[in-house]
């Protein structure tokens, strides 16, 4: 029950994007077609769950030969070498969905949200909900926070489909009413909140 806790919060309680504001240059400039929010999804799905395993395993080092001040270069430069990998292995299966990707696929590497949850993750200050941070809660809120992130990527991107057929006044054409459907996802999404402590509280963890 704690690992669903984990897995709730992080989706709806704490999204990152509409809660934690982060991700937001992906999450505005890849959500005009769902197609084009899914294949984003799911290559930062994959980048964030390899990037927390492997930045957990070198904060262990770092931390065993005191190099903790390295941390952010060192993940950064573990994060850029699997948005590398992702890049090659859609190039070559999925051309389509790499061209309509386009910039915003190498710009994974500076995606705040990998970042943040890996030193998260990495310094185990995330909610773990009442269970000992260890590698296994670490992926299952990296794995959360992804699904968490597509989940908002696709809906944002849903909705900005519709849209773009609907007569939206000139002046709001474009990224205005955008911001302002983004605005109104976020305050949607803060009707969750709470929402875990109040489970955790029922189920005694």
């Amino acid at each position: 029950m704690a690992y669903l806790l984990i897995f709730f919060s992080a989706i709806f309680v704490n999204n990152i994007v509409f809660s934690q504001f982060l991700g937001i240059c992906p999450f505005l400039g890849v959500s005009k077609k769902v197609d084009t929010a899914l294949g984003m999804s799911a290559a930062v799905a994959f980048v964030l769950t390899i990037a927390t395993i492997v930045t957990y395993l070198i904060q262990g080092l770092l931390e065993s030969y005191n190099l903790e001040y390295l941390q952010t270069i060192a993940f950064i430069l573990v994060i850029a070498a699997l948005v590398q990998m992702v890049e090659i292995i859609l190039k070559k299966v999925s051309p389509a969905l790499y061209q309509a990707l386009g910039v915003f696929l190498p710009l994974i590497t500076t995606n705040c949200a990998i970042l943040g949850v890996a030193i998260l993750v990495a310094q185990n200050t995330y909610n773990a909900q009442g269970l000992e941070p260890n590698l296994l809660t670490g992926v299952v809120f990296a794995v959360s926070t992804a699904l968490g992130f597509g989940l908002a990527l696709t809906i944002f991107a849903a909705i900005r489909e519709q849209l773009a057929m609907m007569d939206v006044p000139k002046g709001m054409q474009g990224m205005p009413i955008a911001l302002v459907v983004a605005g109104l996802l976020a305050m949607a999404f803060m009707g969750f909140g709470g929402i875990d402590n109040g489970l955790a509280k029922v189920f005694g963890l």
